[in-house]
């Protein structure tokens, strides 16, 4: 039997942002900043399908994100600055493992126009928080091709050590590509001489 939390309503409040599902009338923000962010993000991203930008698809994702969330396997996130209600990206915990797993994986992607300000930082953050004390995981993955110097950083800033390579981990831009890997952990002993 696999044990999972009750399903909920998820809301993260951090300094600046709230982290909350997609809902349908996020299409048009959404939309217009994935058109404004496209050179900016497809070198990192696997190839948008035809119809990504579509309503349609917009409103798969939302019922995807409902299932995900009330199936206990994901927790996909938009990222609305509260001063202004802005959308400025989105992160997802996606692959929850129950068992002796305990873990899950992150992905995000902020817009062009709101990078370098500590937005996606804040939003890992109140993610990881929430997968640990929430969730109950232990373990929290996250993967980025090597040449991504600003999501390495990115993750090493936020407590995410680095912890290999994983030959042709995904298809990004048409092509199967080797990603690093990195992890945190709820309990993090590595590198200390005390460890068991």
């Amino acid at each position: 039997m696999i044990l999972r939390p009750k399903a909920r309503k998820v809301r993260i409040e951090t300094e600046r942002l709230t982290l909350r599902p997609p809902v349908h009338t996020d299409y048009r923000a959404w939309a217009a900043l994935r058109v404004a962010s496209r050179d900016f993000l497809t070198p990192w991203e696997p190839t948008w399908a035809p119809d990504h930008l579509t309503r349609k698809s917009f409103t798969n994702r939302v019922y995807w994100a409902q299932r995900s969330i009330s199936g206990g396997t994901a927790v996909p996130l938009f990222l609305i600055r509260r001063q202004d209600e802005a959308l400025l990206g989105a992160i997802t915990l996606d692959h929850i493992r129950r068992g002796p797993a305990q873990a899950g994986t992150a992905g995000y992607w902020v817009a062009e126009c709101h990078t370098r300000q500590g937005y996606m930082r804040e939003a890992i953050a109140g993610l990881v928080h929430y997968a640990f004390t929430e969730l109950d995981l232990s373990r929290i993955e996250a993967a980025c091709l090597p040449e991504n110097q600003a999501s390495r950083a990115l993750l090493e800033h936020s407590n995410f050590k680095y912890e290999g390579v994983a030959q042709s981990y995904l298809q990004i831009a048409g092509r199967w590509r080797t990603h690093v890997l990195y992890a945190n952990l709820r309990s993090d002993r590595r590198g200390k001489s005390t460890a068991l």
